[in-house]
């Protein structure tokens, strides 16, 4: 048992968890079902085992590689099949709606009134009145549709025309030049080069963050 060793089976445990956290997919943690909550505490704690057991590291990597197939197949179960999502996921509970709060959805959600009237000023709404419907996710979350007259204005409701928004692309990141954005956007390094005399900047360099909109307006940070 040396350090070598105790470096090499860390190592193979990190790996091994990458590789199975990438083929599970990338949550949130406050976006996790009850059983991806479950597995990744379970996953976590047998690649910690791995790492530290040195005379038979494989039967971790085993129990490893059974608990990811587990929550793949139950994944794939889940989305082929979307009514076993109940069973797997669990099912939305209203707790609040015009103007009621349901008591039994409030126990089977096992929520306080507390912990609802916390969730809701998280969510921005200090006063009660102010929400119409108010339900709680299966993945721990409160969703809430205030009433008509508390909603924000969006310009349906004015009738105004807007011209469609597009995603900037980053054309400098951390003083160096992205070619391919930049060729994306039909532009070259003379235009961008203007871009910064304009600004007072001499060089790319000197530029932590440089993004250029739909209109091929460029902003510097």
């Amino acid at each position: 048992m040396t350090i070598l060793q105790v470096i090499l089976t860390s190592l193979f445990s990190a790996v091994t968890i990458f590789i199975i956290a990438k083929i599970l997919g990338h949550k949130q943690v406050a976006q996790l079902d009850f059983f991806d909550y479950i597995s990744g505490i379970t996953i976590g704690s047998i690649a910690a085992e791995m790492a530290t057991d040195l005379e038979s590291p494989w039967k971790s990597l085993v129990a490893l590689i059974v608990y990811g197939l587990v929550s793949f197949t139950l994944s794939l179960i889940t989305s082929y099949f979307p009514k076993t999502r109940k069973y797997v996921n669990g099912t939305p509970t209203i707790i609040m709606n015009d103007g009621k709060i349901y008591r039994k959805n409030l126990k089977k959600a096992k929520l306080d009134l507390s912990e609802f009237m916390m969730m809701c000023r998280q969510e921005g709404y200090f006063n009660l009145n102010d929400i119409q419907t108010a339900i709680f996710e299966y993945n721990g979350k409160l969703t809430i549709l205030p009433i008509s007259t508390k909603r924000p204005v969006n310009p349906e409701d004015i009738k105004l025309s807007l011209q469609p928004e597009y995603i900037n692309t980053e054309i400098i990141m951390d003083g160096r030049i992205l070619d391919e954005n930049l060729k994306r956007k039909g532009l070259d390094e003379t235009w961008l080069q203007k871009q910064l005399d304009e600004k007072g900047y001499h060089n790319a360099k000197e530029v932590l963050l440089a993004v250029c909109d739909n209109n091929n307006k460029l902003s510097i940070f």
